[in-house]
Parts: C-alpha cells; sequence; structure tokens
C-alpha cells in the first residue's frame, strides 16, 4: 500500500470529524518545518518531510523521534500543555485515522491548546499588561534556569560558537539579491566580532561560573502563556547545540522581541525576576552584545523567507530583516 503524500495528510487533518472529540471546526496554519492544527480545545503538530542544514524530518523515523523529543523537552517549561504524541495510521482500506488500528505513517504532537488573549504577544500589543501579568511566567522561566545543569565546554569554544555565527549572519544578510543595507551589516558585525575579542573574558567568566546551560532556545513574546498556570512553550527542539546558552542570552532575546512588539520594559521584568531568584546579574555590556546578536540572527532568519518559492509578500519579510538591523545597536 502507498503512502499518503503530505497533502492527503493535511487534508485528512482539517476535516473536524478527524479528531476524537468531534470538534467545531479546524484551523490549519503552515509553518517551514509543519503543519499546526487548532481544534477547539488541543493543538496537533505534523512534521513536514524536509531536511535542512540543521535538522532532518525526511523519514518517518526521524519524524517520530523529534515528536518524541519537542514532547520531552517541552515539558520543562509546560508539562501541562505536552499531552503526548498520537500515531496517524493507515488502514487496510486506505483510510487515515489518529490512533487507528492500522500502520502508523506519521506522528503528532498533541498539545491543549492556550488562551490566546494570555499569550504574551497578544497582551503586550493590547497595551493590557502591568509587571504583576508576567510574574508568574518570570518566576517559572527563572527557577528553570536556576536548577538547570551546568554544561561542560571551554571558553575558548564557547567564542568560538558565537563568532561563528556572527560570520554566517554577515554572510548571508550582505547577500545583493536581498537588497539589506551591507554598510550595517559589516558595522554591526564587526563590532559585535570586535566585542568577542575585546572582552574575551567577560563571556569566558560566565562558562566558568556555570551559566552557559541547556535553556529554551527560541524564547520570543508568542511562546509564552501568562496567568496564574504559565507555561513556555515551543522551545527549539530539534538542535540541542541551539539550546546550549547563557540565559543572559535568551532573556536580551526576549527584551528584543518584547521592544520590536512596542514595549521594552517588559524585558526588564523578566531580567529582575531572574536576578532575584538566581542571584545572576549579567553585566549590561554582555545584554548589549546578546541583543545586537541576536537582531542580527532574528534579520537573517527573516530575509530567508525569501527563498522560499512560495514566499508570500516577500517585501513584508524584507521590511522585517530591517527592522531587527534597525534595532540592532552596536555591541
Amino acid at each position: 500500500m502507498n503512502e499518503p503524500g503530505i497533502e492527503a495528510k493535511v487534508a485528512f487533518l482539517r476535516r473536524p470529524e478527524a479528531y476524537p472529540d468531534r470538534p467545531r471546526r479546524v484551523e490549519a496554519l503552515e509553518t517551514h518545518m509543519s503543519w499546526v492544527f487548532l481544534t477547539d480545545r488541543h493543538v496537533y503538530k505534523l512534521k513536514k518531510p524536509v531536511r535542512y542544514d540543521s535538522l532532518d524530518f525526511s523519514s518517518r523515523e526521524l519524524r517520530r523521534l523529534d515528536c518524541e523529543a519537542e514532547v520531552r523537552l517541552n515539558r520543562r517549561l509546560a508539562r501541562e500543555v505536552y499531552l503526548g504524541t498520537v500515531a496517524l495510521t493507515l488502514a487496510p482500506a486506505g483510510t487515515l485515522a489518529l490512533d487507528g488500528a492500522g500502520e502508523a505513517v506519521d506522528w503528532l504532537v498533541h498539545m491543549r491548546r492556550l488562551p490566546a488573549e494570555q499569550m504574551l504577544d497578544r497582551r503586550i500589543q493590547t497595551r493590557q499588561l502591568q509587571e504583576a501579568h508576567v510574574r508568574p511566567a518570570a518566576l517559572r522561566l527563572a527557577r528553570f534556569y536556576a536548577q538547570a545543569q551546568p554544561v561542560e565546554c571551554s571558553p575558548a569554544a564557547y567564542r568560538k560558537r558565537l563568532a561563528e555565527g556572527v560570520c554566517s549572519d554577515r554572510q548571508e544578510l550582505a547577500r545583493p539579491e536581498f537588497g539589506l543595507p551591507a554598510d550595517r551589516v559589516a558595522a554591526l558585525a564587526e563590532a559585535q566580532l570586535g566585542f568577542l575579542g575585546e572582552r574575551a573574558e567577560l563571556f569566558d567568566r560566565r562558562v566558568r561560573d556555570g551559566h552557559v546551560v541547556e535553556g529554551h532556545g527560541d524564547l520570543r513574546p508568542e511562546h509564552i502563556c501568562l496567568g496564574p498556570e504559565p507555561a513556555i512553550i515551543d522551545c527549539l527542539e530539534f538542535s540541542r547545540e541551539l539550546r546550549l546558552l547563557d540565559p543572559a542570552d535568551e532573556l536580551a532575546f526576549l527584551a528584543l522581541e518584547c521592544e520590536r512588539l512596542g514595549e521594552p520594559v517588559v524585558g526588564r521584568w523578566f531580567l529582575a525576576v531572574y536576578a532575584e531568584v538566581t542571584g545572576d546579574g549579567p553585566p549590561e555590556a554582555l545584554l548589549r552584545f546578546h541583543r545586537s546578536h541576536r537582531a542580527l540572527r532574528r534579520a537573517k532568519i527573516a530575509i530567508w523567507h525569501l527563498l522560499d518559492p512560495g514566499v508570500r509578500e516577500p517585501e513584508h519579510w524584507r521590511r522585517r530583516a530591517k527592522q531587527y538591523l534597525a534595532l540592532a545597536a552596536p555591541a
């Protein structure tokens, strides 16, 4: 029996009758790596059969392993949200089902749906946010960092990885077809590389003091649910290397994203709770470096959308990349 393609799987999962609780409707969202299906109370994520430099979902088994890793890793900060994995099965008659009696032809991550109005990005956009609203989520995050075990790595290797990232970002952003301000890109990259060289001891001390841990990897406002039972979802599950970082790096990234949405104070609230819980106060110069570094990286990720043959609104992504470059103060 031929395995159905991604189009047939998506068509099946768009149907309310595909789900055991028979939702009223199903909303389907497409990303670079997945299809996400939102029902009334749940979320199901189907990985696309894609392969990039940093991930490989090209086989059924690799997708199953990544689904299991996504659930395991995200339960660190959102145990109540990640319910498990679900098999997409194919019966001998050729019909698809969720956890049916047939052969498993793919796997999905199964999550509890969070209230959209409680997500941090939505609360920022509606200008309905006070420091007390973010404190439960900030405490959960800070306690996670406090309990994380330091990663064994050499200070030189840590700095080398950061420098290689800057060089890669500069090379990609300077591609002429993207039409980005080359002088701005070069100045930001040179400032970051200069800081890494001149302030090497600052980074080395962070490594020696045990501040490099396995973190979240993609700490953005749209991944943080506020409220009395906060949750931080969608960690970067497919690359452990990209999760190995200094909490100062992640918190600077979160601050950058909050500023981009118009509320720079929110990043300071998270940082203050982190310092309160852990006793670690990252130097301001270090935070500025990581903020600039992350802005360059986000500009690259934004402009890479232009490489997708099916990209919608290419000018949107060019504007987004330029916005990050404008926010990236030199380190």
